[in-house]
């Protein structure tokens, strides 16, 4: 019997690459693809050609070069809420519930990074929720000031994020040069559950 299940598995990597893709879009949004840094860049290029525009018709241009990438982060954020709806299904599975069967005998650190797992749950479950409620605001009958408070603390929330996957990808390969050897390959193959983990 595996470990983990393949549809376990297959949430994780799915949830691994949306979460990457949503992150990378909002990188993007803010560097190379901003539209206040952009702008500027069309009107200095334009300037030199001996063209000039005006500043709102430069933003409008640089908004309009990013809003291809920016659909990708409204399908992404679409996939992320569908991805949060399996995760509370598989919490009703072996798999899904297996790193919180046993918790109480665990140390105090993997009690604190399993909790911590289910703080990030509850952190990226909010994400999908209110970047729903952002994209649909007019239509759900919220206003735009709130909508905007909303995305504001949606904004927020992203660096948490920000911090949590390098921290969890580095603590991933830690743990399997140390202490959970196969770690890795166990969630590609699913693993093997040992007679003390039954």
């Amino acid at each position: 019997m595996h470990k983990w299940s393949l549809n376990f598995r297959l949430w994780h990597w799915l949830h691994a690459a949306v979460i990457l893709g949503l992150l990378g879009t909002v990188f993007l949004r803010k560097t190379f693809l901003s539209w206040r840094a952009n702008s500027e860049i069309i009107v200095n290029k334009l300037a030199e050609q001996d063209i000039h525009i005006a500043a709102v018709t430069a933003k409008g241009v640089a908004k309009a070069i990013r809003t291809p990438m920016w659909e990708w982060h409204i399908l992404l954020g679409y996939g992320l809420a569908a991805l949060v709806v399996w995760r509370i299904a598989l919490f009703f599975t072996a798999s899904g519930k297996r790193n919180y069967l046993h918790l109480k005998e665990e140390t105090l650190h993997k009690k604190a990074v399993k909790i911590g797992y289910l703080v990030i749950y509850g952190v990226i479950a909010f994400m999908a929720l209110s970047g729903l409620v952002i994209h649909f605001y007019d239509t759900i009958g919220i206003t735009k000031d709130t909508a905007h408070d909303i995305k504001e603390l949606h904004e927020l929330l992203y660096n948490a994020l920000l911090i949590f996957v390098p921290l969890h990808i580095v603590g991933v390969f830690v743990a399997d040069a140390t202490e959970e050897k196969g770690i890795v390959s166990d969630m590609i193959n699913g693993g093997e559950i040992s007679e003390t983990s039954r």
